[in-house]
Parts: structure tokens; C-alpha cells; sequence
């Protein structure tokens, strides 16, 4: 039993609720009407001929789409290049907000620039503070677009896009998995006898996100053992949970579900992994055969692996604030990360000697950073990398 101080804490305990990219485009247009229609009011002793700010103004407004043009043009060639290249499960510089916020900004001064140039066109002169919020206003989308275009450049990159990969798998793997391995596995709690199912009453859907705080508050005398875990796909009737000792309604339970259309990286341990296999995976493909690429691949595996196999991953118990169990996760165990990061890679490099050779070298590392307990699944996949090694490349094997 965890005591309630070492609940999963961050990205965990909270599900991320992002701003949709069509209200934050809605505030930056309401921000730039209130802005056009308040500005030109404001008297400064300094004044310029307002023909010469409308003409400005107009250039500049319909000048701004072109941004939107540029945004939209690095989007789609960055999603088709990861698509083709690395992995469609891979949306990094779609989601990423620079892109959002940017084509935010560029309707904001839009309609900053017409609402403007409407206000003023019956003055013979304006305040300089118009002109000089327009110069503002076109600096900073000059920032954004350079912003914009780095992170596109760095996002057809192969290293730039597995530091990011990484970094996000940093992240969830040290929110989740706090505490350091100890000897010896705390025995699972006892839990009352099995009340009920709940099922999954929509369509398909992807469970990205837990809101633990609501399913705590729904739990209470009841313990509720979910079966989903990040990342798996619900269908209609298939059950998402179960409920031992008590009674919570459905709709208690799923509140504290969130679900979308494919997989984040914010709450799934495993999804950095996945992505990872798959960029390895494509590269060892007889279509693009480049076994250097699945040899980085590796190295960013070993990373996060390196990380996994020092900490405690028994943390699936959630207490309450009395200590008593209420909420049971459904996590990957070490053997999970490590069938997902490796067992598919391991067979898709049985003709390349260069990424079996980086195999058995992480595969060794991991075994001797390993504690006993997790020393086995490692066994067996070092044994599968020197069987497909010494059968395909005897010399080689025998030289190394």
C-alpha cells in the first residue's frame, strides 16, 4: 500500500486540458478588434497623416496571410515527412503550440490592421501610437515565423526528434516512477471481493489521461481496478474497469477518463517507447534499409531504459488521503517496456550485424545495471540478439 504522500504527483495526478487552437485564434481576433477599435482613440501629441496608416495598415493586414501560408505550408510538410519517414504516431510539430499560437497571432494583427484602418479613414490625422503598435505587431510575427521555421527545421531532423522523444519519456517516467528500486516486491493489497464491470459505452476511442483526483473523490468505500491502461484502445461494450467492495456509478467513473483519437505522450510510459521501435523498425525496412538510423534509435532506448531499471515501478496502488486503497492503475511491467522497446526491433534486425551488435551491447549494460529480479527478461532477449547474431553472422559474432 502506497502511503498518500507517494502518489503519482505532476502530469499524472492532473489531466492537461489544452486550449483549442480555435479559441485561442477567437481571443487573439477579439484582442485585435478591441485593440483597433481603442487605439486610435488614444490623443498623443505626436500625429501622422492617417491616409498614409490606412494604406500601411491595409498592406499590412492582407500582407499577414502570407504568414498563415508559410504555417500552413512547414505543417504539411513536416507531418508528410514524418509519415513517410519516421512514424505517422508521430505528431510532435503539429502539436506543438508554436504552430497554434503563431497563426493565432497572425489573424490577432489581421484584424487589428482592418478594424484599424476602418476607424481612422474619416480622420485627417492619427496618433503615432497606431502606426507604432502596427511595427509592434509585425516584429513580433517576424519572431514567431523564425521561431516556426527552427522548430520545422529540427523537427525533419533525426537526432532533434529523438532528443524530443526522449525528453518527453524523461518526463512521464520521473512523474510516475519517483522513488528508486528497492529489494524485494511490497505484496499487493488485499481488495474486497469483485462488486461489477463498468464498460466503455462510446465508440472507439484512445485512453490518453486519468483525472486520479476525480476518480479518488468518486472511489469512496469502493476500490476501482482499472483494466485500460495509457495508450490501449476502448471499444464499445469491452470493460474499463471493475469495482470491488462497493457501488460507483458509470458515469462517476468514466468522468475520470480521457479519451481522443490516438495516443499523447503526456500520461503513456510506454508511447515514447512505441515511437521509438517504429522509427527503428522503418529504418531496417527493405524500402529504406538504414541500419545506422536504427543503431540511434537504439542509444535513445538505452537511455530511457537505463532510467526505468533503478526505479520502483510497483506504484499502481493509489491511496487516499486515509491511506486506503481506492484507485488500482493498469501499468506496463518491466517486461512490457521491454517487449515493446525491443522484441520487435530484435527481429526486424536479423539481417543487420551493425544493430545486433548495438543490441547485445545495451542489453548487456542493462543486465548488469539490473537488479536480480529484473535480470531474467533481459537474459532472454540477450540470448534471442546472440542466436540471431551467431546464425547469420558467424564471423562477425565470432570477432566481436
Amino acid at each position: 500500500m502506497q502511503p498518500p504522500a507517494d502518489r503519482p504527483r505532476g502530469r499524472f495526478a492532473r489531466p492537461q486540458r489544452r486550449l483549442r487552437a480555435g479559441l485561442v485564434q477567437l481571443l487573439c481576433a477579439l484582442a485585435g478588434l478591441v485593440l483597433g477599435l481603442l487605439l486610435p482613440r488614444i490623443t498623443f501629441d505626436s500625429t501622422v497623416a492617417s491616409t498614409r496608416v490606412t494604406e500601411t495598415l491595409v498592406a499590412v493586414g492582407f500582407g499577414i496571410l502570407g504568414l498563415v501560408t508559410v504555417i500552413f505550408s512547414l505543417l504539411f510538410l513536416v507531418v508528410q515527412w514524418a509519415f513517410t519517414s519516421l512514424s505517422p504516431r508521430l505528431t510532435l510539430f503539429r502539436d506543438d503550440p508554436i504552430v497554434w499560437r503563431t497563426f493565432a497571432f497572425a489573424v490577432g494583427v489581421f484584424v487589428f490592421s482592418v478594424t484599424t484602418a476602418l476607424v481612422i479613414g474619416g480622420q485627417e490625422k492619427v496618433s503615432v501610437i497606431v502606426p507604432a503598435a502596427e511595427m509592434a505587431a509585425v516584429l513580433a510575427a517576424i519572431a514567431l515565423i523564425r521561431s516556426l521555421q527552427v522548430k520545422a527545421f529540427a523537427s525533419i531532423q533525426l537526432a532533434p526528434t529523438l532528443s524530443a522523444i526522449a525528453g518527453q519519456g524523461r518526463g512521464i517516467i520521473g512523474d510516475l516512477y519517483p522513488r528508486p528500486y528497492t529489494p524485494g516486491r511490497r505484496p499487493a493489497a488485499q481488495l474486497p471481493s469483485r462488486h461489477r464491470a463498468v464498460l466503455w459505452p462510446h465508440r472507439q476511442a484512445i485512453l490518453q489521461q486519468l483525472d486520479l483526483g476525480r476518480l479518488l473523490r468518486a472511489a469512496g468505500g469502493t476500490v476501482i481496478v482499472l483494466r485500460a491502461g495509457m495508450g490501449d484502445t476502448l471499444q464499445q461494450g469491452a470493460p474499463v474497469a471493475d469495482l470491488h467492495g462497493g457501488e460507483v456509478t458509470d458515469t462517476a467513473v468514466l468522468a475520470g477518463l480521457v479519451t481522443g483519437p490516438e495516443r499523447t505522450f503526456r500520461q503513456d510510459p510506454l508511447f515514447a517507447f512505441r515511437l521509438l521501435a517504429d522509427i527503428g523498425m522503418r529504418a531496417l525496412s527493405p524500402a529504406v534499409n538504414d541500419p545506422a538510423t536504427a543503431v540511434q534509435v537504439l542509444d535513445t532506448t538505452e537511455s530511457l531504459l537505463q532510467l526505468l531499471v533503478s526505479r520502483d515501478l510497483d506504484v499502481a496502488e493509489v491511496a487516499d488521503d486515509a491511506g486506503d486503497i481506492r484507485v488500482v492503475l493498469a501499468l506496463p511491467s518491466w517486461d512490457d517496456y521491454l517487449r515493446t522497446a525491443l522484441d520487435d526491433l530484435l527481429e526486424s534486425a536479423a539481417q543487420s550485424p551493425m544493430v545486433l551488435l548495438r543490441a547485445r551491447t545495451l542489453l548487456t549494460i542493462l543486465l548488469n545495471a539490473a537488479p536480480p529480479a529484473r535480470q531474467p527478461p533481459i537474459t532472454r532477449r540477450l540470448h534471442r540478439a546472440d542466436q540471431l547474431g551467431a546464425g547469420n553472422f558467424p564471423l562477425i559474432w565470432h570477432d566481436s
